[in-house]
Formats: structure tokens, sequence, C-alpha cells
């Protein structure tokens, strides 16, 4: 492992996206909304497609752009968001698929349980304790 070892956790629903970046020497968390265009639709393609499909792309893009200097990528979320990634990444961004080394299914974590998760499945030690949790 070099110094510029560059582990990223992201964590995503249709809604929003947090990230956990990993380095050797620090982390840092940020979070990325879904940008959704207020278009008015009839009431009954609403019901089953609440999202317009570039609403998705255009989401799932700023997303593989947060991550592109990762060297190792583990995505997780509640439900079907974090497979569409996947998928969106196999089609559109390629070169970032070998580098996804999980996903896993995690429901709403605190950013503290969210930074343990991606510290232990990194098995990256906590700064303040040493500890792997």
């Amino acid at each position: 492992m070099t110094a510029s070892h560059h582990r990223v956790a992201v964590w995503l629903d249709h809604h929003e996206a947090h990230f956990f970046r990993i380095e050797s020497d620090a982390s840092e968390a940020s979070t990325l909304p879904a940008s959704h265009h207020h278009v008015r639709r009839h009431p009954d393609r609403n019901a089953a497609h609440p999202d317009h499909p570039d609403d998705m792309k255009r989401f799932f893009r700023e997303v593989a752009a947060a991550v592109d200097s990762a060297d190792e990528i583990l995505v997780v979320g509640p439900s079907t968001a974090k497979l569409q990634f996947v998928r969106y990444v196999n089609a559109h961004a390629p070169k970032l698929e070998p580098r996804i080394v999980g996903v896993e299914t995690v429901d709403h974590p605190t950013d503290a349980q969210f930074a343990a998760l991606a510290r232990r499945y990194f098995c990256v030690p906590d700064r303040m304790t040493g500890l792997v949790r």
C-alpha cells in the first residue's frame, strides 16, 4: 500500500449520496444531494416513476465523478439505488468498475456509524484509538 492509497465508501439512495474518504493520514465526509427538476407530471406517472430517468443518470454521473480518484470503492445503501449505480458504472464509467470492491445493504447509518463501517471494511484503524472498529 502506497502513501497515496485512497479509499471511498459511498452510501446512496435516490435522494442523496454520502461519501467517506479515507487516505493514509486523513479522512473526510461529504454529501451530494440528488438533483431533481421541478417538472409537473401526470399524477399517475408520478406514483410509478417519481424521478425522471435523466435525473438519476445525472446524479449517478456526479457520484461517479466524486469517487473517480479512489483506488477502492465501497458502495452501500438501503435499497436499489446502489445496484442501479453499479449498473450505471458498468455502462457509462467502466474504468471505475474494477475499483468497486464491495456492494452492501446498509440502512440509514449516522455519520459516525458510516465512518466506522468504512474503516472496518477497509481495515483502517481509527486515528484516535488505533483500533479498527
